[in-house]
């Protein structure tokens, strides 16, 4: 067989061994982590107008404690300000030592998400006027859980309402102690204490021109009436894990 002359032999293709600088995944590639402690950023579950929602609202490391006289009034503000909407109602707060607890009624996603991203900024502001601090507020989105369920939403009053007992909030201090309610709380609205109707708790007549937090009375089936299927609910509970 007559060979071709080694000048008319066919280039051979050299195989790049080295990996490419592009595409795919590479050591250090990305936008770097977040250092706060979010939730997973996950869609959020479906909100229907006959649910309630427990929403969960916490702050940024640097700011300080929030149960004081002027932190609750500056919140108390916030809650009276934000928009009044048929379609969102805030029924209970519950201001604990870094991060707040509601129980909002909702008529769906959208009213939820623009409630709290309202009411978010309104007591963000404040917080921040009345401490003459600037810089976020709140450390990440809101969290919220769908409640659904009578058992469920007698759980969540007592856990929200009694949070304080959860932290041992009512061991601070003497006037504390000596409370059945906790008045950094929407507890006293509340008609459903199996002890029950309460005053103003102990030692909040020493804050000049105290009130309690503002609280939409609620339409929901199981915000009124459909937790009752489970039983009254102390004011001495103190709340496990919910």
């Amino acid at each position: 067989m007559k060979m071709r002359p080694r000048s008319e032999q066919p280039e051979q293709l050299s195989l790049d061994l080295w990996p490419r600088t592009w595409g795919g995944k590479r050591a250090g590639a990305g936008r770097k982590k977040s250092s706060t402690s979010d939730a997973p950023h996950r869609a959020r579950p479906r909100v229907r107008k006959y649910d309630v929602q427990h929403v969960v609202l916490r702050t940024c490391k640097d700011v300080p404690r929030l149960r004081r006289g002027k932190t609750y009034q500056a919140i108390a503000r916030a809650l009276r300000r934000t928009p009044s909407d048929p379609t969102f109602r805030i029924c209970h707060t519950s201001i604990q030592r870094n991060h707040l607890h509601f129980l909002i009624e909702a008529n769906d996603a959208a009213a939820l998400s623009h409630g709290m991203r309202s009411l978010a900024i309104m007591a963000a502001r404040a917080i921040n006027k009345i401490l003459g601090r600037n810089g976020r507020v709140f450390a990440y989105r809101y969290h919220a859980t769908a409640i659904s369920s009578p058992r469920q939403m007698r759980n969540a009053l007592s856990y929200v309402l009694n949070n304080w007992r959860r932290h041992d909030e009512d061991e601070s201090c003497e006037a504390a102690h000596r409370a059945a309610l906790d008045p950094y709380s929407t507890a006293l609205s509340f008609r459903g204490w199996r002890e029950g109707v309460f005053a103003i708790p102990a030692g909040c007549e020493r804050l000049a021109g105290y009130e309690p937090l503002p609280a939409a009375a609620p339409e929901t089936w199981l915000l009124r009436v459909g937790w009752e299927r489970h039983g009254p609910i102390s004011a001495f509970d103190v709340p496990g894990r919910l």
